[in-house]
């Protein structure tokens, strides 16, 4: 977003420059964003032009801008306000016109009360402001992403998935995603780089997202919707011969399985020791098929209240 109000901008032929504020120490922080001379501390050989200065008339981004430090938000209040810095170690007044967008994802008016972060620098930087909502709350912009890092990952691995089952879509769909566009880019990469054909099916996603999804609906070829009560095993292997798919018999048992294993599972209210038990199946089999089926336990459990 910071990118594409800088190259719609006025100022869009000038330098555009990120700066990820939480992953660096205070002190390089402060040298990374005004500079330093040389000789200013132990290291500093020559004189190191930072960031402010990099995108004069241009547009810079400070990521995580809850993560500075106070020393830190001070120089960029007064760099906001007069448009005026020193280098680190350095006597030379440095005027600049930077347009600065800053991003975070901390309570900045709760650090304001607890005195963690300046009032009058919030003011100065939220001077206009942008709520990005979270990915779950995107729409159909998922879709959008999810097949535009698939074309990307398709020619970085050098790969040829052309998207996901509709189950392993659904599990995508109903986990809650709490890091967003990273998360979402970092596991679709995983899924690919674990996927043996040119389908993502459930058995390639992460742990993690499967044990993370708390509440989905899964779907087999329009046939299943959840509810054991509804799963017709003829009107599922019709179907299935129809279209003319080539795995009828694996295809069959998966659902079967899946039927067998909630059914079993919501009445021993989700504990699996029981239900691997009954089963007649080790605890360690049993937690294998949740996974590869895609099994959420929490829905299991709240279908049968």
């Amino acid at each position: 977003t910071a990118r594409a109000i800088h190259q719609l901008s006025n100022r869009a032929d000038r330098p555009f420059v990120e700066v990820a504020c939480g992953a660096l120490p205070d002190t390089l922080l402060e040298s990374e964003l005004f500079g330093h001379e040389k000789g200013a501390f132990t290291g500093a050989d020559r004189r190191h032009i930072g960031k402010f200065e990099q995108c004069n008339q241009g547009t810079i981004f400070l990521d995580e801008v809850g993560d500075m430090s106070p020393l830190t938000q001070a120089k960029v209040l007064r760099l906001l306000q007069e448009k005026k810095f020193e280098r680190v170690g350095g006597k030379e007044t440095i005027e600049v016109d930077v347009r600065v967008i800053s991003a975070t994802n901390k309570p900045l008016e709760q650090m304001i009360k607890d005195n963690e972060f300046r009032l009058d620098l919030f003011h100065r930087l939220n001077a206009f402001e942008i709520r990005l909502p979270p990915l779950h709350e995107r729409g159909d912009d998922f879709d959008l992403l999810i097949n535009h890092f698939l074309s990307l990952f398709n020619r970085q691995l050098e790969k040829n998935i052309v998207g996901f089952s509709e189950e392993a879509l659904a599990i995508f769909k109903a986990y809650p995603w709490p890091g967003n566009i990273r998360e979402l880019q970092s596991t679709i990469r995983k899924c690919m780089l674990m996927a043996t054909g040119p389908v993502i099916l459930p058995e390639f996603l992460p742990r993690d997202l499967l044990e993370g999804t708390s509440k989905f609906t899964l779907r087999s070829e329009g046939t299943w919707n959840g509810s054991d009560d509804s799963f017709d095993l003829n009107d599922f292997i019709s179907r299935t011969i129809s279209e003319g798919r080539g795995e009828v018999y694996s295809d069959t048992l998966a659902a079967m399985e899946r039927v067998l294993l909630r059914m079993v599972l919501q009445h021993h209210g989700g504990n699996q020791s029981r239900a691997a038990e009954q089963l007649g199946i080790t605890r360690g089999s049993l937690r294998n098929k949740i996974r590869s089926l895609g099994i959420s336990i929490e829905h299991v459990i709240s279908a049968g209240d």
